[in-house]
């Protein structure tokens, strides 16, 4: 809403150094002025997209109001997004990222409570990256998750997803044990009367956000050393493309990622293809 706000903000005051005198007077012609104007700043792709999008919308609801005897915003198009493979971790990038090893270091000293709040917060990390990558959810699923969200029995996790669309997900072994341990040996610790159901605690006890669960996953990277930064979003590509490298159909995999149109999931099958091509060139004597 921001974006938009601004972007409506920046095209009334084009409009105005173009002497326009009132709404009426914007016309197609100045729209696309002011998207020429952004490209000509270097603005991006996606940025010069997005405005034309909040033009339109403006445009459109101008009209509805009567502001505008047409809508320009109609002829105006937008530029092509191009569409960058995102960021997959190797396998092996993987196993050093969720080995046991790396993780904040339990601090000694004389204070027995902030130790226990430490090692609790440990463990929720080890779940949160486990979890991640055995499922793929996004990270607002992460958040959404109740305790009573986890099925250790068939080993599968309910997630409620865009538009308030629930689905169930496939969760490995490794995962479930660590969501395990934090919740019976962790959790405990840091709960509050206002935790609630929440499955993932922040270190006040209310349910986790969005923002920490990403600087959880920044930092479990950063102690590594050797894997390339990624959010909680490379995760879910990595579990999408591991997948589809492992011989899973396209179809699984999108309701495993609660994807709503198989077009969505089809870019994965792009990223294993450049891997595969890489992989080529590098090890065959004559690629």
């Amino acid at each position: 809403m921001r974006a938009y706000l601004g972007d409506v903000s920046a095209l009334l005051h084009f409009a105005a150094d173009r002497h326009c005198q009132t709404l009426a007077d914007v016309d197609i012609a100045v729209l696309r002025g002011w998207l020429a104007d952004q490209y000509r700043a270097g603005q991006a792709r996606s940025t010069i997209a997005r405005r034309a999008a909040a033009a339109r919308a403006f445009t459109a609801f101008a009209h509805r109001r009567g502001w505008l005897a047409a809508d320009p915003g109609g002829q105006l198009g937008s530029p092509k997004v191009q569409r960058n493979l995102p960021q997959v971790l190797a396998h092996d990038q993987v196993s050093v990222l969720l080995a046991p090893s790396n993780g904040r270091k339990l601090r000694t000293g004389h204070d027995h409570d902030a130790d226990v709040v430490v090692a609790a917060l440990q463990r929720r990390d080890t779940a949160i990256m486990e979890l991640l990558y055995a499922t793929g959810i996004r990270v607002s699923e992460l958040c959404g998750l109740d305790v009573n969200h986890l099925d250790t029995g068939r080993h599968t996790v309910r997630v409620l997803g865009k538009r308030a669309k629930e689905r169930t997900v496939p969760v490995g072994i490794p995962a479930v044990r660590a969501v395990l341990d934090w919740a019976e040996h962790g959790r405990p610790a840091i709960a509050k009367a206002r935790s609630g159901v929440a499955l993932f605690l922040g270190a006040r006890g209310g349910r986790i956000d969005p923002r920490t669960v990403r600087r959880v996953v920044h930092a479990r990277i950063a102690a590594t050393g050797s894997v390339p930064d990624t959010g909680p979003h490379g995760l879910r590509h990595t579990a999408a493309t591991h997948l589809l490298e492992g011989g899973a159909d396209l179809r699984s995999v999108q309701e495993i990622l609660g994807h709503a149109s198989l077009a969505t999931t089809q870019l994965y099958t792009h990223v294993s293809i450049d891997r595969l091509i890489a992989a080529y060139r590098q090890a065959h004597p004559r690629a």
